[in-house]
């Protein structure tokens, strides 16, 4: 059976018990036995991150200790999957710049707040994340990020006149990473394109080699 770990809190403002809950819904259908914790403290020492195929940070900003994050760093290096979406993983542990390189991109702005109508394309219909995934319309707060150009780029919108990333993969170390920038309210994921993108990343992340 494989394991994952959710990492959930942060601001209140992205319900991150709620989106804890919709995650743990789409991996245990999965076969995934989930723990959730909710410090950012016992994480070196209460939980074998190499012990986990997934790791699900959900905690919007917010300081990580030291050791914590260099275990979660060097589980990904080790081969253990990352995967969330929003400010739970894309605007987490701001201070930490190895944690953004990871990841592959760290919000910046949301130009027109948080009601904005915009279309998420698919861009790589090849990929197994986006299988069954069709383009979508969705009103919710559309993230402005600065990213790292190895990203690959699975879904985007347009904003500025340029083609923003929604979702894309990347890989740190022997671990892949997969980030969505949807997710600002629970119902955001609700969306049944959104859904299987994330879910299919999740799994995507959790699969070694």
């Amino acid at each position: 059976m494989k394991r994952a770990l959710i990492i959930s809190g942060g601001w209140e403002g992205h319900y991150p018990e709620k989106i804890t809950r919709i995650f743990e819904q789409m991996i245990e259908v999965e076969g995934f036995e989930v723990d959730i914790t909710n410090s950012l403290h016992s994480i070196h020492n209460a939980y074998p991150l190499n012990a986990y195929q997934l790791i699900i940070p959900n905690w919007t900003m917010g300081q990580i200790p030291f050791d914590s994050m260099s275990a979660i760093l060097e589980a990904v290096q080790n081969g253990t999957g990352i995967a969330g979406v929003h400010g739970g993983m894309g605007d987490a542990f701001r201070n930490e710049t190895e944690y953004q390189f990871m990841v592959g991109g760290q919000f910046v702005a949301h130009p027109g707040g948080q009601d904005v109508e915009y279309t998420v394309v698919i861009k790589d219909e090849e990929h197994v994340v986006t299988k069954g995934v069709n383009d979508f319309d969705i009103k919710s707060e559309l993230y402005y990020m600065h990213i790292d150009p190895s990203i690959q780029v699975l879904a985007a919108t347009k904003t500025n006149q340029i083609d923003m990333p929604v979702a894309w993969t990347k890989t740190y170390g022997k671990g892949k990473v997969f980030y969505c920038s949807i997710g600002h309210k629970p119902e955001d994921l609700m969306n049944k394109d959104c859904w299987t993108l994330i879910k299919n990343g999740l799994l995507w992340a959790s699969a070694n080699g």
